[in-house]
């Protein structure tokens, strides 16, 4: 009898393969590949149980691997070839070089990758040669488009263990028992630079988890995504801003100049969209010292549902056990431009590993509505913040990297995020930017991405939709009816979260939209200039700035962001006035943007000047907040402080 070694070495006993549930758990460490291996091992067990084929039986052994065990060479059955490559993903990503055979990609083995065939020994080459046709065509279409925004990035994988559940908030299951692990991937990012750019950049960084909610019992909810940053705000609220700004992360169309060389469009752009001072101030603070020593931040309103059906506001922080550091903005460049890539995967490799303590705040509907209607602070706005004194941060649990990947571009590259990925006990809020990602991210990865190894849900049950073919369907569902039928009907799971009473507070007219630049944006930029930065930080802020706009070619640009920076604080205006030699304007009243409204003065002024009220309605709520009376009494509502 020939045996196939398909599976992988789990550090836990698998007790039995002859139906799905029967595999057990163990106390030892579970790795990424491992929890890979599991959900895929039911897969496993269900494609050799549907075979109904005596050529094949499953066992596992004292190593706990799965093995397939054939009473003959090989099957001829498509089904029997399928088991074996269906499950081979983690085979091969731990398969060492001395244990392969070098073969063609149809499978054809070759005796050695520099030979070619030709027409005699100095005629040209023959088109017959399949290898050599093979290995170039291939090598030719090895760069996939790197994403438009979070294209340099590194990644690791790891686990959450929740430490304080909070089954009163939420009845989503990792958050919902002490001690629970949930194998989790993460990737890092900065935002506006190209694949290759500098680790080091002044630039935001990206900070996206996928946990895999679908591995250990009763984790069975599919993948939830948290696709944050390292700030808890953002350049923008108005969704519509968001390709444009980045446009202005970019080459310049005509020059080819990055923002190290031309700083122009950068601040041509903050100069006409001033509610993006905030996160100017934060990212002018500092640069980050790699991703170990960093914080990470939902920036987005979500909503928690618990297993009444009542729900409140949330925001999600995790922070760093590391410690912040930083990296000052004159030693960047002498840093390596992998800098961060490289801290993160030798410190892994090292035993050194990160972790971050994720914490919840939590907020009522009738308190966001208070939050507007007495501080003007809007639950909606991702350029604004929630007061921690009123809305303490709660513990619930950590987050831990222990395991680097054993292949960058299959599981860090390729790995996808999305907003929408949402788990029961955690739905999306208002916040219009929010909206707009829900769309987006998965839009941008296109058809089938979710069958990638390190997309794709693992789940203790086989999942079934009726989505069918596309670009490089590699499960695309068998024979199974790719329509609602009633001959062979698939199985559905009663819903647990009220949609009407999550999500039904929100009637009206259809509204032309967009924000307006009003005096509570300025409220938290001036809080981190007077109470947070001490007398160095402000120095180096200053310098920053000042040094950033020597590229700026417009000198307009400049005007408007010291008349700016002085609605923040009059004397870093008149810093920042002595830093560059420029004059900025006295004030915001009379100016007119392009990008918004200005609600500075005593009327609104229509961004552009647009001529026209039905686009800039003065309506002492233009940023969408929830005013009072907003969530009206069908919607179920967590009371008091939590």
């Amino acid at each position: 009898m020939a045996v196939l070694v398909i599976g992988w070495s789990i550090d836990e006993s698998i007790l039995a393969a002859e139906h799905p549930s029967c595999l057990g758990r163990g106390a030892g460490r579970l790795t990424w590949a491992s929890m890979w291996a599991r959900s895929s091992s039911r897969r496993l067990c269900a494609l050799t149980r549907n075979v109904q084929s005596p050529h094949f039986t499953i066992t596992s052994t004292a190593r706990s691997s799965i093995f397939i065990r054939s009473s003959s060479k090989m099957s001829n059955k498509f089904t029997g070839h399928q088991g074996v490559q269906a499950t081979d993903y983690v085979q091969d990503r731990d398969t060492k070089s001395q244990e392969a055979l070098y073969a063609a990609s149809n499978g054809a083995p070759q005796p050695h990758p520099y030979a070619t065939q030709r027409a005699g020994e100095n005629g040209p080459l023959l088109l017959q040669d399949f290898h050599l046709i093979d290995l170039l065509s291939h090598f030719d279409r090895e760069r996939v488009p790197e994403r438009v925004v979070h294209a340099k990035g590194s990644g690791a994988h790891g686990y959450f263990e929740c430490t304080n559940p909070i089954p009163d908030l939420t009845l989503a299951n990792l958050f919902c028992e002490k001690g629970k692990r949930c194998p989790l991937s993460i990737r890092f990012s900065t935002v506006g630079g190209e694949s290759g750019s500098h680790d080091c950049a002044r630039d935001p960084r990206g900070f996206a988890i996928k946990f895999s909610c679908g591995v250990a019992e009763p984790l069975d909810e599919g993948n939830w995504d948290l696709v944050g940053n390292n700030t808890p705000v953002f350049f923008l609220r108005d969704p519509a801003k968001f390709p444009h700004f980045i446009h202005t992360q970019k080459r310049h169309p005509a020059t080819h100049l990055s923002g190290g060389d031309d700083s122009t469009m950068f601040w041509d752009y903050l100069s006409q969209n001033p509610e993006a001072v905030h996160q100017v101030m934060i990212l002018f603070r500092g640069i980050p010292d790699g991703y170990r020593h960093m914080n990470g931040y939902s920036g987005h309103t979500l909503k928690f549902i618990n297993k009444q059906g009542e729900w409140v506001y949330v925001q999600l922080h995790w922070k760093t056990n590391q410690g912040i550091k930083w990296i000052p903005a004159e030693e960047a460049n002498g840093h390596s431009p992998d800098h961060s890539q490289k801290d993160l995967y030798y410190s892994i490799e090292k035993g050194d590993f990160p972790s971050w303590t994720l914490f919840v705040q939590t907020m009522t509907p009738k308190e966001a509505e208070e939050l507007w209607e007495k501080q003007k602070i809007n639950v909606f706005d991702l350029t604004h913040v929630w007061p921690q004194k009123q809305f303490p941060l709660k513990e619930v649990g950590r987050i831990v990297l222990d395991e680097n990947a054993k292949n960058y571009f299959a599981e860090i590259e390729q790995i996808a995020f999305s907003p929408s990925h949402l788990v029961p006990g955690i739905e999306p809020s208002a916040d219009p930017v929010l909206q707009s990602r829900l769309f987006s991210y998965p839009d941008t990865h296109g058809t089938n991405y979710q069958q990638l190894p390190v997309n794709a849900p693992r789940c203790p049950f086989r999942l079934g939709n009726f989505q069918r073919d596309g670009a490089m369907a590699f499960h695309n569902q068998g024979g199974r009816a790719n329509y609602l039928s009633s001959i062979e009907p698939i199985e559905f799971r009663p819903p647990v979260v009220d949609l009407d009473k999550t999500h039904a507070h929100f009637i009206g007219n259809a509204v032309s939209f967009l924000s307006a630049i009003r005096p509570e944006d300025f409220n938290a930029p001036r809080a981190l200039w007077e109470r947070v930065f001490d007398d160095g930080a402000r120095e180096r802020f200053v310098k920053n700035i000042s040094n950033h706009m020597g590229n700026c070619h417009h000198p307009e640009a400049v005007k408007r962001m010291i008349a700016i920076f002085r609605e923040v604080n009059k004397d870093l205006g008149a810093r920042l006035e002595k830093a560059t030699g420029v004059q900025g304007y006295p004030n915001l009243q009379d100016l007119t943007f392009n990008g918004s409204h200005n609600g500075m003065g005593n009327g609104l002024k229509a961004a552009n000047n647009t001529p026209s009220d039905k686009f800039a309605r003065n309506t002492e709520n233009p940023n969408g907040a929830p005013r009072a009376g907003t969530h009206n009494e069908g919607s179920a509502q967590i009371s008091g402080k939590q």
